[in-house]
């Protein structure tokens, strides 16, 4: 097709505003980017379509999601109100994740997908953990993944929380689906896969060491690391170390690496994420929501670790991480120079960006020729000059996700004028109520 009549951000560095050309877009590829009277003549027969005037931009990125947590909205935790991330762990998640069978595995991933293609998010990096549906669950998943027509990198929770034999259940279905994505059964290279461990301090040395050697070749690790002190100071109990030391030793981290949160690093454990080419992912409305603190984000930065933006299972409305990540550091900080504009960009576009050319093993992230045709729609009317220089704080400040109108993910149309195609999104809600009871019941029944 031909996307025309658009002002295009391409996200490039340096990023350009674009008018008067058109985007030509051929199986999942970015083909050219020329006027429409030059792209009709080489292709005349090629579907138009019209932005009407809209901004065309890559999709948004997520780097660390969890689409098992769905089932979690309006959840009431019995009991007195959790008073630090310890107890929200063992009073809801480890007892949410236990009540997800095969079915609530497969409405929770659609639920979220959902809300991502109608907010402008065309890749996610999920986090699964369905202790009493481990087998096969990552295809389960997957499966919508196909359906939807997002992109996704999946992988499962490893855990010692819950028996040596679910831990190696565990390891065992991150093997077997990394051997599926390296065996190219990737959907055209909407799929790819992380070797998922929960965090050091529910995986022992003896489950840590089984997984690095078993774990296919060149395969990265998804993890969370230090959200709260207590998985600092649990590794330093378990083996004198501190956690990005523990997992240095075990050879855990490399450039395909995933780290989440890394709130309560030191100085030292952040040159070794940095030495290592370790992603990190930033996630401050989840940070804020468990009240563990905000890392040191620019200092990270400033030492060369590549950090990323996700949103820990909040809403697919990652540009509401955005804007939480500009805003929470300069009050933490209380200095309103804190975590500029270019910083947030910097992290949920360009880092984002790599994040999933890398893992995807194709250009992802930037309306250029030889991109995948990964682009929204926005429908911003701006009463300021808007400008490749100020377009952050336009996004910041004036930009929100009921303004994203279409999204494409591969060169397929998701959603157009706000219309979800061939995804009834209705039966997948209602059906995900249906099954809601039986989960709240099986979480409820272990108190």
């Amino acid at each position: 097709m031909i996307i025309t009549n658009g002002k295009i951000i391409t996200w490039t560095k340096p990023n350009e505003l674009i008018e008067n050309k058109s985007i030509l877009v051929q199986g999942n590829e970015i083909k050219k980017i020329d006027t429409i009277e030059n792209l009709l003549q080489e292709n005349g027969g090629e579907e138009i379509l019209d932005a009407k005037g809209q901004y065309v931009m890559p999709g948004l990125i997520c780097a660390h999601t969890h689409f098992y947590g769905a089932y979690s909205r309006g959840l009431a935790i019995p009991g007195d109100p959790p008073s630090a991330f310890p107890e929200i762990l063992s009073n809801l998640w480890w007892a949410l994740d236990k009540a997800l069978d095969e079915q609530s595995v497969a409405s929770s991933a659609w639920v979220c997908i959902i809300d991502a293609i109608k907010h402008g998010n065309t890749s996610l990096f999920d986090h699964h953990a369905s202790p009493n549906a481990i087998s096969n669950s990552l295809d389960v998943i997957a499966d919508v993944v196909d359906q939807s027509g997002i992109r996704a990198s999946l992988c499962y929770e490893v855990t010692d929380r819950d028996g040596d034999q679910k831990a190696r259940e565990g390891i065992n279905e991150n093997i077997r689906f990394i051997t599926r994505i390296n065996n190219r059964n990737n959907l055209n290279g909407r799929l790819a896969a992380t070797f998922g461990l929960h965090a050091s301090l529910t995986l022992s040395d003896k489950t840590l060491e089984l997984s690095q050697s078993m774990a296919p070749s060149g395969s990265g690790f998804h993890i969370h690391v230090a959200e709260h002190p207590v998985d600092e100071y649990d590794s330093i109990k378990k083996s004198g170390l501190r956690v990005v030391d523990r997992l240095l030793k075990n050879n855990i981290l490399n450039e395909r690496s995933i780290v989440a949160h890394a709130v309560h690093i030191d100085a030292k454990e952040v040159n070794i994420l940095a030495e290592t080419k370790t992603w990190v992912t930033h996630q401050p409305r989840s940070n804020m929501n468990n009240a563990v603190g905000i890392g040191n984000i620019e200092s990270m930065v400033r030492a060369g670790v590549k950090v990323c933006l996700g949103n820990d299972g909040f809403s697919n409305t990652m540009w509401d991480e955005w804007k939480t990540a500009y805003l929470v550091h300069k009050l933490v900080n209380l200095d309103p120079r804190k975590m500029g504009g270019y910083d947030v960009i910097e992290m949920a576009i360009y880092q984002n960006s790599s994040l999933a050319s890398q893992q995807f093993n194709l250009p992802i992230g930037s309306i250029v020729p030889g991109a995948q045709a990964d682009i929204i729609f926005v429908d911003y009317l701006p009463f300021t000059e808007i400008n490749s220089g100020n377009l952050p704080w336009h996004i910041l400040f004036g930009m929100h996700h009921s303004m994203v109108t279409m999204t494409m993910v591969a060169g397929k149309v998701l959603m157009k004028n706000k219309e979800l195609i061939n995804i009834d999104e209705k039966k997948i809600f209602s059906d995900a109520y249906q099954l809601h009871k039986g989960v709240w019941d099986r979480y409820k029944n272990q108190f």
